[in-house]
């Protein structure tokens, strides 16, 4: 016991010595001046939210001008009453959940299609897929409004959710295709091995180990699709605008930016900030598996 005792008494010290030296560097690294990384890191972040700030200010301003008048919620009410901003929100959502659902069905299954046979055209389709990313989106919007009208298709919701749809097809293609780099296909090999059919591998290996892939490929495209403006007005007909369109719209007949699109504005931001909160954890959950 007095052994013990001694050996104990003997390793104490050190710990206590490392644990008090630590404690006086971190209070030596926090505690110290700003440095000149530190520096331009809070210059960022106020370079980045300052006009948000002055954003979310002036959407309570009474007044239609930049001259702050008075504190009101009249633009946060009237929002509840603009038919065409609602009309607009609703074509978005459609459009996003549509072509991002058509989009990561395709992207999937071309990946899973070009990761799984040797073809000899294997490469030159993975090149033509990526085109629509590397092509500017005016250069992409004005050849889709050409297409259709070559074809006699009219524009409206339809072209949209045709152009959103191709347009995301090479993102969910990508983000799929980097999860199935890392893919052992000797499970396949054994699953093969023992009996399965195609099919059964496909639906019951395949894809669960592609999930985080197609679910991040999934949200991609309704990102993608909900924030596009330039496609969308190339290929966009008469009541089927969808919101950032119907934004630059108000923003044009109005002669600027009101306090009704920064009511929007903050809207959007707070309903992103809500959603990204809410999707944190599942996909935490999603990319640990």
């Amino acid at each position: 016991m007095k052994t013990m005792n001694m050996v104990r008494s003997a390793f104490t010290p050190n710990k206590q010595k490392t644990h008090s030296e630590a404690e006086r560097h971190a209070r030596r690294a926090f505690g110290s001046r700003f440095s000149l990384s530190q520096t331009i890191f809070v210059l960022t972040l106020i370079f980045l939210f300052l006009p948000l700030f002055v954003l979310v200010i002036y959407s309570f301003n009474s007044s239609t001008s930049m001259t702050w008048t008075g504190f009101s919620f009249r633009w946060y009410q009237r929002l509840l009453t603009e038919r065409g901003l609602w009309t607009a929100f609703r074509n978005s959502v459609v459009i996003a959940l549509t072509s991002a659902t058509t989009a990561t069905i395709i992207g999937t299954v071309g990946a899973i299609g070009v990761s799984w046979y040797r073809f000899k055209l294997r490469g030159y389709v993975q090149t033509i897929s990526f085109l629509p990313m590397i092509l500017p989106e005016i250069i992409f919007g004005v050849s889709l409004s050409i297409f259709f009208a070559a074809v006699g298709i009219p524009l409206g919701l339809f072209t949209i959710y045709i152009a959103h749809t191709t347009f995301n097809i090479p993102f969910v293609f990508l983000l799929v295709m980097s999860r199935l780099y890392e893919f052992d296909f000797s499970i396949i090999e054994a699953a093969s091995d023992l009996g399965a059919s195609e099919r059964q591998t496909l639906f019951k290996i395949t894809l669960p180990i592609c999930k985080p892939g197609i679910i991040s490929g999934f949200l991609t495209a309704i990102t993608l699709s909900l924030e596009d403006f330039v496609i969308t007005f190339f290929v966009a007909g008469p009541g089927s605008s969808t919101l950032p369109v119907f934004i630059l719209s108000a923003i044009t007949k109005r002669g600027g930016i009101t306090p009704l699109i920064s009511a929007l504005s903050v809207v959007m931001i707070i309903g992103t900030v809500i959603l990204a909160i809410m999707l944190r954890k599942f996909l935490k959950y999603i990319a640990a598996k």
